[in-house]
């Protein structure tokens, strides 16, 4: 199943796309660009609201982990 980013304002979507591939990771089912996170396959989450946050951050359950907690 193909991750659906989570809408942004334009500019910001294109900030977020230079800075990390961020639309670009999460179509893709990637963790975004290092070194904000990994780039490994991003597949397996926690819960519903790891995978929320992923559409969001474009980060994989490991780099949430290591941001959040």
């Amino acid at each position: 199943m193909i991750a659906i980013p989570s809408v942004k304002d334009a500019d910001v979507e294109q900030f977020l796309q230079t800075l990390s591939g961020r639309t670009t990771a999460i179509t893709s089912n990637l963790c975004i660009n290092p070194p904000f996170g990994c780039g490994k396959p991003a597949t397996e989450f926690r819960d519903e609201l790891s995978k929320k946050e992923y559409t969001i951050s474009g980060l994989c359950q490991e780099c949430q982990d290591k941001v959040f907690w």
